[in-house]
């Protein structure tokens, strides 16, 4: 966790190719690094390639972990402070391999701020981000309400290209405000703890 410029990792969080998360991650990225709030990282899945959950032991037992590539998403995902979730809504739902890597860990998403860019056809993937938020909730993180929310039939031309509205600038960067004001406040609650741990043992 950085002490100074906090750590935000933006997940796209759908492998299907052909997919429009891939052109809206790298314009909310874009967002991000020009807000110049977050040291910002872009974590694709589609890259990231994680098998379905393969360690033998429950996540909330954390480490060790007995797979290279657990530890890999353990370290990417500790050192975050906030979150992204850039994710579409497929028949109502959020996408597999988005649970799939939130499954693998525990205490790495425990008391960090996350914030949704959902997308979709009807919905603009708002059913899809009420569908995870138990889920985050249970890994003790914070969803905050702030979000954007992208209806494609408005923003897709017909040649597959993606075009961000002056709208959708606007809610990336009250997203982004939000979500830097409770990773500040989330970060301190994770010092305190730490403090109070290492008095314990001492």
């Amino acid at each position: 966790m950085s002490t100074s410029v906090p750590t935000l990792n933006v997940v796209v969080a759908s492998t299907r190719p052909g997919r429009s998360g891939e052109q809206i991650g790298r314009w909310f990225t874009g967002v991000a690094r020009a807000q110049d709030a977050f040291d910002v990282r872009v974590i694709d899945l589609a890259e990231l390639r994680l098998p379905f959950l393969d360690e033998p032991l429950p996540a909330v037992e954390g480490e060790p972990y007995e797979h290279e590539h657990t530890r890999f998403w353990s370290e990417l995902t500790a050192s975050a402070d906030a979150f992204v979730f850039v994710m579409p809504e497929y028949n109502q739902g959020y996408t597999a391999p988005l649970k799939n890597a939130l499954d693998f860990l525990y205490s790495e998403w425990v008391d960090k701020p996350v914030a949704f860019v959902s997308y979709g056809m009807k919905s603009g993937g708002l059913r899809a981000v009420q569908a995870i938020k138990p889920v985050v909730s249970a890994l003790k993180m914070m969803p905050i309400e702030e979000s954007v929310t992208i209806h494609l039939r408005q923003t897709m031309k017909p040649d597959g290209e993606w075009v961000p509205t002056a709208a959708l600038h606007e809610a990336a960067i009250a997203t982004l405000d939000e979500l830097l004001r409770v990773s500040r406040v989330f970060a301190a609650l994770r010092a305190h703890h730490g403090m109070a741990a290492l008095d314990a043992v001492g």
